[in-house]
């Protein structure tokens, strides 16, 4: 009798330990993936892992960390925000009116440029909850066209150059060797971590992208909590917008054109999940530094722009297919 119960005991704890392995591989797969990825570049290159190359990777990185933030917010909710990179034109060109063009406080330039941002990513909410548009895709294009357009308007596509030290303070300095700019991101990923692990608000997010019919029906205020969720995405997108501008000390109204995708990109390969209700921040930030690890190693093998763009379209598809398949296999449980 004794033998049978070891037996059966041996018998269950098996499975266990493979659904435990098999749920380790699965959080660390982004990680994982990075680091061959950077042991791989750095057999290519000997340029690849020097301090200065890292650190311009950090650099590299951040404007999209922060885009990424928003967009995690975004498909957290089984939703997407195609505005990010149209948002980021609109709030500089506007802060760029403000501080250069009239002279004003660079404080004021720095709260206008954030609140620009906020503003478009409530429009987006607006738009989703209260016109209830049919999905975030096409609100969040129909704002990717609007902001494009005031971007380009409010100059007459003329770019705006010579900021103030104190915006530009985000983009190009250092501490040591650290770039400002990904110490921001670090910042931001931090406060963004706790908002989405300790708060109500995190977990409902989490909720309404697993089911939202289920989260209503719990009680959760689901367009309330989506206002906020694209109002954040807004305000990151200015954030970035911040980055870039003290990076270039230049505002151009065909900034951050694309940089959705990217964003996109860094979500899901960061282990974040198109059908909602499944990504980390952490994951999030290792997706942005995997496709900057990505360019950086590219450029320094001399692979052009446009072979570089197919190389990260076929990595999106990539993680997109993994995650299909991930979503096959939890339905068939």
């Amino acid at each position: 009798m004794s033998q049978v119960q070891v037996v059966t005991k041996s018998e269950t704890e098996l499975p266990k330990d493979k659904n435990t392995f098999k749920k380790v591989i699965s959080k660390l797969g982004p990680l994982l993936a990075l680091i061959i990825l950077v042991v791989i570049l750095s057999s290519l290159s000997d340029k690849f892992l020097t301090v200065n190359n890292l650190m311009n990777i950090a650099s590299q990185s951040s404007i999209n960390a922060l885009l990424g933030i928003g967009m995690l917010l975004a498909i957290l909710t089984a939703g997407i925000d195609l505005s990010v990179g149209a948002i980021l034109a609109v709030s500089i060109m506007i802060m760029g009116i403000v501080t250069v063009n009239m002279h004003m406080n660079p404080v004021i330039g720095i709260i206008v440029c954030l609140g620009v941002g906020t503003f478009f990513g409530w429009i987006n909410g607006i738009l989703l909850t209260k016109l209830h548009l049919p999905h975030p895709f096409i609100s969040t294009l129909g704002t990717q066209f609007i902001g494009r357009g005031i971007a380009l308007i409010v100059t007459a596509a003329a770019p705006i150059a010579g900021f103030p030290l104190m915006i530009q303070f985000a983009g190009n300095q250092f501490v040591g060797p650290i770039p400002v700019s990904f110490l921001l991101v670090i910042v931001v990923y931090v406060i963004f971590h706790i908002f989405l692990t300790r708060t109500k608000t995190g977990r409902y997010i989490y909720a309404i992208g697993g089911n939202p019919e289920a989260a209503r029906l719990s009680g959760i205020k689901v367009d309330r909590v989506l206002m906020i969720v694209y109002s954040l995405s807004g305000l990151m997108a200015g954030l970035a917008g911040l980055v870039m501008v003290g990076r270039v000390n230049s505002a151009f109204p065909l900034a951050g054109l694309n940089y959705e995708s990217d964003a996109i990109a860094a979500v899901i390969i960061g282990g974040a999940s198109f059908f909602g209700g499944v990504g980390t921040v952490s994951g999030t930030l290792i997706g942005a530094l995997t496709i900057a690890v990505l360019r950086n190693g590219l450029n320094l093998l001399n692979v052009s722009a446009d072979s570089q763009m197919a190389v990260i379209g076929i990595v999106i598809i990539a993680a997109v297919y993994v995650d299909v398949i991930r979503q096959r296999r939890a339905k068939k449980k």
